[in-house]
């Protein structure tokens, strides 16, 4: 008797032990997981073992100048519905993004008008933060229309995506009053899904291990490019925006105007956000 009794206590030790590890594991397990779903964006293919080729910072030169062509062309005015974000929405019979302004009106010798105007539908203090900055878009398009007899051409447009829980949202405006230079303003809005927050450019570089060094110095190159142009451009008598490559504008972390869509990641100045020009440089990656 004193045998067996041995023998079922050993037993029941070793239950206990892989009892505990199933527990450990099962609570590690859930942990990575919370984790996972509310934090990290972790690609499950790279997790175990399986290489992924990324597409962002892999464009060739002739990919990256199809974008840049192709630029005008993704401003589509179009709705997200974004449903199963409604837990988010500040209404959820709407849209996420939807159209709060359409007007296009002309009146002869006064003004040409033709815009789309998204709201952001989130209820969060970021958002509203967002939607007060794009009624600035609103007050001008009142302006213009109470305008007389100043030959004045507006338009908006914008397009929103949303990619691996990162809402990003472009709106670009084109404003030519009277004999004043063409002014081009280009305004973006990210926004992090997952953790209610904005996100910053740094931010989803890390995301998509993109090396920061690296993304700075195409910045750098895409702005000696496009100065060198400029240089040319001004020997032959036009009068150019003038880049400044020292500016402090051009680091990453001062750098907010970033659109996000289809694996692609525009880093945007728009230097007509500030000046009266037309002039925007794009780096894709």
């Amino acid at each position: 008797m004193r045998v067996v009794i041995a023998e079922e206590k050993a037993f029941n030790k070793k239950q206990l032990i892989i009892y505990i590890i199933i527990i450990v594991i099962c609570i590690i397990s859930i942990i990575i997981a919370s984790y996972v779903q509310f934090y990290a964006r972790i690609d499950f293919k790279r997790l175990i073992g399986i290489e992924v080729e990324s597409e962002f910072g892999q464009k060739s030169e002739e990919q990256i100048e199809l974008l840049e062509t192709k630029f005008d062309q993704i401003f589509n005015n179009s709705e997200i519905d974004g449903n199963e974000q409604n837990n988010k929405k500040e209404e959820t019979d709407k849209p996420l993004i939807y159209t709060i302004v359409e007007k296009k009106e002309n009146k002869t010798n006064s003004y040409d008008v033709d815009v789309h105007i998204p709201y952001i539908n989130i209820n969060n203090e970021i958002a509203k933060q967002y939607n007060e900055e794009i009624k600035d878009f609103i007050k001008k398009t009142n302006n213009v229309l109470d305008s007389q007899n100043s030959n004045i051409i507006y338009t908006v447009e914008y397009v929103a995506n949303i990619q691996n829980d990162i809402l990003s949202v472009m709106i670009r405006s084109n404003l030519k009053e009277g004999s004043s230079a063409q002014r081009v303003i280009i305004q973006t809005y990210n926004y992090d899904l997952r953790n209610n927050k904005k996100i910053s450019l740094e931010e989803v570089l890390k995301i998509y291990n993109l090396d920061i060094n690296d993304t700075q110095t195409k910045i750098k190159n895409k702005i000696n490019i496009e100065e060198n142009k400029v240089q040319d451009l001004k020997e032959l008598g036009y009068n150019i925006f003038n880049r400044n490559i020292d500016d402090d504008r051009y680091k990453i972390e001062n750098t907010d105007i970033f659109y996000l869509t289809n694996n692609t990641l525009y880093i945007i100045y728009a230097y007509g956000n500030e000046a009266h020009t037309s002039e925007v440089d794009l780096v894709i990656i």
